[in-house]
């Protein structure tokens, strides 16, 4: 059962593991430790668990903040799968999204990916006839990166002597490609400007256009879509739901509205956590889920940080790009509306996307680099049931969090007729860039509104109010201490700063996480009980 700070609690003397955030990374390792019989406390400061993978509710509407698809979960054996139903004891169903799952729209032209990869080799051939050669390298390399990236991962839970023997075997491979911009490599293998700017259409996804992204992280996601997207029926709240029970049954908790000051480090070693009131909650080991920005920076006393260099590292690394989105309600089902599953993402016609991206970084008036849209009430079959007669639709574009910074300090709901007037000037133009697509939505329209950067800060704490953490360049994949287990003894990190962006990165986190905490190799068992 979740429970509020803000009310009274039942909580032990102390846990074996505390969880700062309850982010996917969190969840996951959570539940994975909670089967292991640990007792774990996940403390919460916002009003409602499950960081990005929560909903919120306004008028008769219902949004998922940060789930719009996921990939792999219909392949049985796949490694997401496993995990997912390991957490939740299988309980979390998905449902997939059909042939095709995204529609890459550049100007007037429309590019299908469809699930399977010889399909989407064939369908992309069907576009570019003369680039046979190209696409075909293209997916075995982007196969070829992710088969590197299982043992560059798991190189993560080393121990120091291990890591020095055998780490650098480990993770060669994979740096090959992690070092290697997606511009860099796609222009190896291509002179088709048009076709690059098709093959990278996802890069919102990650964040970065091609010329700033690790070829890496655009290969895992675009491998992790091969197998087509799904949605959690029910929505993204029931992977809370169904995991929540796991951490109950072995007396462990999650604590909402519930926000920790700083790490009690005693000895060199992590104790407990301090809360903004004063109490302590002690632990024999700490998690923290909230970014390494946040935890280095804010929950450790400085001295610490400073002695361990932590503020040194942190300058090797970035936070990533920052984001809004519009959210839609409208009056009509999904099927009333004709509301496609598929999502679109909509680019200008002229200039790449690091073009667009740049261009758009100076004047914000000009071109959205990128046009995200979503249609989530029709990706879930248990919408209706819930909300009849309504449709939700999300779309999201590029905000840098700079030209909202005269509104940083101030207080969310409260921020100002300018702030508000702003955020519908912009809302109105991604409006329009639906109405282009799906004109008889002009007159659905029922209830829109706008997150910002801030809105992202106010809510998961990111200072910049980021979207994916931390960037990810190839500098990124370079950095050694990205890594579960901290030079802080019992103080261990996850979330999509130790792996990569996005769901199925900070569930794997939190397996990593996990195996680093119990320090055994839990992969078999996870496999095992479940195939």
């Amino acid at each position: 059962m979740i429970q509020s700070y803000k009310k009274k609690y039942r909580a032990l003397d102390k846990y074996d593991v505390l969880m700062i955030g309850s982010g996917m990374g969190c969840l996951a390792a959570a539940s994975i430790l909670a089967k292991e019989n640990k007792r774990v406390l996940i403390l919460e400061r916002h009003y409602t668990p499950g960081g990005f993978t929560h909903v919120f509710k306004r008028r008769g509407y219902e949004w998922d903040v940060g789930i719009h698809y996921i990939g792999e979960v219909q392949r049985k054996q796949s490694a997401i799968k496993i995990i997912f139903d390991y957490i939740t004891d299988s309980s979390l169903k998905w449902a997939d999204m059909g042939n095709v799952y995204d529609k890459i729209i550049i100007g007037k032209k429309r590019y299908e990916f469809v699930k399977g990869v010889t399909n989407f080799k064939e369908q992309i051939l069907k576009y570019f006839p003369n680039e046979e050669v190209a696409i075909n390298k293209y997916v075995d390399m982007v196969f070829a990166s992710n088969r590197a990236m299982k043992k560059f991962y798991m190189s993560k839970v080393f121990s120091k002597i291990l890591d020095l023997l055998i780490g650098s075997f480990y993770k060669k491979e994979y740096l090959n490609y992690s070092n290697k911009t997606t511009h860099d490599v796609l222009s190896g293998i291509t002179t088709n400007k048009n076709l690059i700017k098709v093959l990278t259409g996802q890069y919102g996804d990650y964040g970065l256009p091609p010329k700033q992204s690790s070829f890496a992280m655009h290969a895992s996601v675009v491998k992790h879509y091969f197998d087509g997207g799904s949605f959690p029926i029910g929505g993204s709240s029931e992977i809370v739901n169904s995991i929540d029970p796991i951490i109950e049954k072995h007396s462990g908790t999650i604590i909402v509205n519930a926000e920790v000051k700083n790490i009690v480090i005693e000895n060199e070693k992590a104790v407990g956590v301090k809360m903004v009131d004063g109490k302590i909650f002690y632990a024999d080991n700490i998690v923290s889920g909230v970014g390494v920005f946040n935890t280095y920076k804010n929950l450790i006393p400085t001295e610490i940080a400073m002695k361990h260099d932590f503020f040194s590292k942190l300058k090797m690394i970035k936070p990533s790009v920052s984001h809004g989105c519009l959210y839609i309600g409208l009056k009509g089902s999904p099927e009333e509306l004709g509301l496609p599953k598929s999502n679109l993402w909509i680019y200008p016609e002229k200039g790449s996307h690091d073009d667009c991206v740049e261009e758009y970084i100076k004047d914000i008036n000009a071109p959205f680099p990128l046009v995200y849209i979503s249609f989530p009430s029709s990706k879930d079959p248990d919408w209706s049931n819930r909300y009849p007669g309504r449709s939700t639709i999300d779309i999201i574009t590029l905000l840098p969090y700079e030209v909202f910074g005269k509104w940083e300090n101030t207080k969310w709901m409260n921020r100002g007729k300018d702030y508000d007037d702003f955020k519908e000037k912009i809302s109105l133009r991604l409006l329009e860039v639906l109405f282009s697509e799906l004109p008889s939505l002009r007159d659905k329209i029922d209830h829109y509104e706008l997150s910002s950067p801030l809105t992202t800060k106010n809510f998961v704490n990111y200072s910049k109010g980021e979207l994916y953490g931390i960037d990810h360049t190839p500098q990124r994949f370079n950095q050694k201490f990205l890594k579960p287990k901290t030079e802080i003894k019992n103080l261990f990190l996850t979330g999509q700063d130790i792996v990569t962006a996005g769901i199925g990165g900070a569930l794997f986190s939190g397996l990593l996480t996990a195996i680093a905490v119990s320090n055994k190799n839990l992969l078999k068992k996870i496999k095992k009980s479940v195939l």
